[in-house]
């Protein structure tokens, strides 16, 4: 079959299109046929090799999908840990959902990681509808909307925690380079657009809110922006951490944490997905929306797997919009 494969760690240029064995399902694992794959950050994060666990290469790339379960016919959109940019994927069945009957394979291979990190970060902020096991209580309850800071959101994950926020009814402060990214984001539901390269975030987030600050703030910088972030929070905020894309350590000040009762918590993905208890709650209230027809992907790129190397530029530029797709 044919896959896309990380011959090293050393950026973009090592992938390459190449034949490759069809994988050998584990028991429990059903085969899927691949039809599209969703690109993500941590992807580039791998071929860089400054992903955690990353495999030695050569190794097959990508982690979410769309396309058949070749035992059922059933079209799927399913979430694996290596190996999803291929014309075949092993996969349990617990990483797979149905697709929408009104979406394209795009459109399904673009939900996975963007939407369960979304709703899982308002989760972790104790703000979801609906309680879950082991939800976090809200610290304070207050009569106005809760206020989120979404950083890069006109990416993926940005994209949908703007949509889920908006059904939510989360009063929301959005941070990236473009205004032309802001304005379409702002359409989707964005209330406060704030273009970082025009003005600190940290004192244009002091002034939306009269000094008060968020409650919490979706995070996925790194580096010295953990910290400012922090400093962003109003009293028992959180600050919820699920990436590092400048690739630095996240610095942190624990006399700002006791300075305000606030917290700083962790969301990986591919540890909450091992956690049906968790899952599947989470599935349930996304279908719903999804059915009601509340949410859909927002894709910026549509890319044949022999482009990829673009589609992972765009992410290492930051020129992408929403979702890049990479079409098997």
């Amino acid at each position: 079959m044919k896959a896309l494969v990380i011959t090293s760690l050393s950026g973009p240029d090592a992938l390459k299109i190449q034949d490759s064995p069809e994988p050998a399902p584990k028991p429990g694992q059903t085969m899927v046929r691949v039809a599209a794959g969703g690109l993500n950050f941590a992807d580039f994060m791998t071929v860089q090799g400054g992903y955690p666990g990353t495999p030695p290469p050569p190794l097959i790339a990508g982690r979410e999908f769309s396309g058949v379960d070749e035992a059922t016919g059933q079209r799927v959109m399913g979430y694996t840990q290596w190996a999803a940019f291929a014309e075949k994927v092993a996969a349990y069945p617990s990483m797979l959902w149905p697709v929408p009957e009104h979406w394209s394979d795009e459109q399904a291979a673009a939900f996975p990681v963007n939407y369960f990190t979304a709703y899982l970060g308002y989760w972790q902020a104790g703000m979801t509808m609906q309680p879950m096991w082991g939800q976090p209580p809200s610290a304070v309850r207050r009569s106005e909307a809760p206020r989120v800071l979404i950083h890069a959101v006109a990416g993926g994950v940005g994209t949908a925690a703007v949509q889920i926020g908006r059904i939510l009814g989360v009063e929301m402060y959005g941070t990236s380079s473009s205004d032309e990214k802001l304005a379409r984001v702002k359409e989707l539901g964005l209330q406060h657009a704030i273009n970082y390269k025009q003005q600190d975030y940290e004192e244009a987030v002091k002034n939306l809110t009269r000094g008060e600050g968020v409650d919490a703030v979706f995070e996925m910088l790194g580096g010295e922006h953990t910290a400012k972030s922090l400093r962003c929070l109003r009293d028992f905020g959180r600050v919820i951490q699920y990436g590092t894309a400048t690739g630095k350590q996240p610095q942190l000040d624990v006399r700002a944490l006791y300075a305000k009762s606030a917290s700083v918590q962790g969301l990986w993905l591919t540890y909450l997905s091992q956690k049906p208890e968790i899952m599947e709650p989470a599935w349930k209230q996304l279908s719903e929306w999804i059915e009601q027809r509340k949410f859909a992907p927002v894709i910026g790129q549509v890319l044949p797997l022999d482009r990829a190397r673009e589609g992972y530029k765009l992410l290492q530029e930051g020129k992408n919009y929403g979702k890049v797709v990479l079409k098997m």
